[in-house]
């Protein structure tokens, strides 16, 4: 979850820039939905700690590093319609996945020391494809997008397509959106239960994860613009994670070294249905200050209800320079179906001790600085530098769990 977190921070850093052009015909004008060949590349370093790790049942380690780097091209095929492809891998390193099996490193066997096997790392590789037209007002906008990861367990496919209506003189927007993804897992699952007769596998490692979107922008004022989302999401299929160990408190534990084996791995309902309701408003101050803020709710059949709310504030320095100071706050109610380590019992039919399903608040604290040359002076080879964006995130969360993103982007423009 963590690793695609990360890449979609680094997506929302990319940037489409939509200028006006005219057209050979010298009666004709249109506003050309993109003037050239834009290329962002994206550079993400990701890393947390902390002693919750799901792997070994909520207790042992939960370093892990990632580093991504992304590479989005977006090509102009006409003055209607756009291509963007979006390339990128997350190459991580994690001691909690490590203990897959703890046994295979030349230390004891530890939940908070990472293991030295195969598991401690892998790479995730993305591929996404979007096409977009516009109509000749530019006030309909259609677009598709297919999507392929794949990593060591795990492969998805994704496809889906939206609607954008603008009307009222562009100072209204209406869209939905839709995908579809289709998973499988190729189920890797702890060293010490592989070869119990005990033991029953998952016989269907497929999930497929449906989605719809409803979004509404208005500017409100010169100076004020909101907009208002919900989304709604159905899971099916494997939505436990098949190498996440539970230990039953009414179970004798079976400890070598320093380890306790697992009594079964996560056991999850195979559905699960997810809303999230949100609103942003967005405020110009002055020529320096603008004011940036969001707030959304979700809740699921699992049991969980959340809050979020967070706040930007833009301060222009120069006409290149601006800085973004941020904060955002979390708040979750753990899942039914959440214990801690070593607490839930052999007859229940569902159980995880993942603490991202448990009760916790946290924190996250922003900086970034982006730099901007509508004129590209700075060149490399035909490519010209339009922007450059920084930024950096600390994440705190009540339960213990610390992590630090490092992201940064560079927009160029082929002329």
């Amino acid at each position: 979850m963590k690793r695609f977190i990360t890449i979609l921070v680094l997506f929302s850093t990319i940037t489409l820039i939509a200028q006006e052009t005219q057209q050979d015909t010298p009666e004709t004008y249109k506003k050309r939905v993109l003037e050239s060949t834009e290329v962002d590349f994206l550079m993400s370093y990701y890393t947390q700690d902390g002693d919750n790790a799901a792997v070994t049942g909520g207790i042992g380690t939960e370093e892990l590093t990632d580093l991504t780097p992304t590479i989005v091209v977006s090509i102009p095929l006409n003055d209607d319609d756009v291509l963007t492809i979006d390339a990128g891998i997350s190459a991580y390193t994690s001691a909690s996945s490590s203990n897959v099996n703890p046994f295979d490193g030349d230390a004891p066997a530890d939940p908070f020391v990472a293991s030295s096997g195969a598991s401690r790392k892998d790479v995730l590789t993305t591929i996404i494809a979007n096409y977009s037209h516009s109509s000749d007002d530019r006030n309909d906008i259609w677009s598709a997008n297919l999507a392929v990861a794949n990593e060591y367990d795990y492969f998805s496919v994704g496809f889906g397509g939206s609607y954008t209506k603008l009307f009222n003189e562009k100072n209204t927007e209406v869209s939905i959106k839709a995908n579809v993804f289709l998973d499988t897992w190729n189920a890797i699952y702890p060293s010490e239960l592989r070869d119990q007769p005990a033991f029953i596998k998952f016989d269907d490692e497929s999930r497929n994860s449906y989605s719809l979107g409803l979004g509404f922008s208005q500017i409100l004022s010169k100076k004020l613009q909101g907009s208002l989302s919900l989304d709604i999401i159905q899971q099916e299929g494997l939505l436990s994670t098949p190498f996440q160990r539970v230990q039953f408190a009414d179970v004798t534990d079976i400890i070598v070294d320093q380890f306790t084996y697992g009594d079964d791995v996560e056991r999850l309902p195979d559905s699960r249905f997810k809303i999230a309701a949100g609103g942003r408003l967005h405020y110009y101050i002055n020529e320096i200050f603008s004011l940036r803020t969001f707030y959304r709710y979700y809740t699921d059949d699992w049991g969980i209800n959340s809050h979020t709310a967070s706040i930007e504030v833009p301060i222009k320095i120069t006409n290149k320079f601006t800085i973004y100071p941020s904060y955002r706050f979390y708040n979750q109610t753990q899942a039914d179906h959440f214990a801690p380590f070593n607490q839930h019992l052999s007859t229940q039919e569902f159980y995880t001790s993942d603490f991202d399903l448990s009760d916790f608040d946290a924190n996250q604290y922003g900086f970034g600085v982006s730099y901007t040359d509508i004129f590209t002076k700075f060149h490399i080879s035909k490519f010209g530098l339009k922007s450059i964006d920084l930024r950096f995130r600390q994440y705190e969360r009540s339960t213990g769990l610390s992590s630090s993103l490092f992201s940064g982007g560079f927009n160029f423009v082929m002329d």
